[in-house]
């Protein structure tokens, strides 16, 4: 069993898509990061260098959401995952990437894409 560190509901504007307008215009993304920890001794001190701070967490995604193009959901939810698992004391992570502005003939709250990670043992 892990505890877990949530950041949910992250909003950043980046050019992820596959259609030609989606790489060159900014649209809005929603990122959700659960980051799989033993909290246990930052229970116990009370200290931040004994969890994951979640500035650099914010950073790390932001960065990347605003900072590169992916065109497909999946690779861009697979890297922050990657990312984060490099970067951070974790066991695992799952991160959910939501596009509101989805370019289909109809109407949706968003497509989302969700995966988990996980620290080989």
């Amino acid at each position: 069993m892990h505890d877990r560190i949530v950041l949910k509901g992250m909003r950043f504007f980046g050019r992820h898509g596959v259609l030609e307008r989606e790489q060159l215009q900014r649209q809005p993304f929603v990122v959700d990061v659960v980051l799989y920890v033993d909290a246990s001794t930052a229970a116990l001190s009370d200290e931040l260098e004994d969890t994951v701070d979640y500035g650099v967490v914010y950073h790390l995604v932001r960065s990347k959401v605003e900072g590169e193009s992916f065109r497909l959901l999946e690779t861009l939810a697979h890297d922050l995952a990657q990312t984060l698992l490099r970067s951070c004391p974790v066991h695992g992570v799952g991160v959910t990437v939501k596009k509101p502005r989805v370019p289909l003939p109809g109407t949706l709250d968003y497509a989302a894409v969700e995966v988990e990670r996980w620290r080989p043992k």
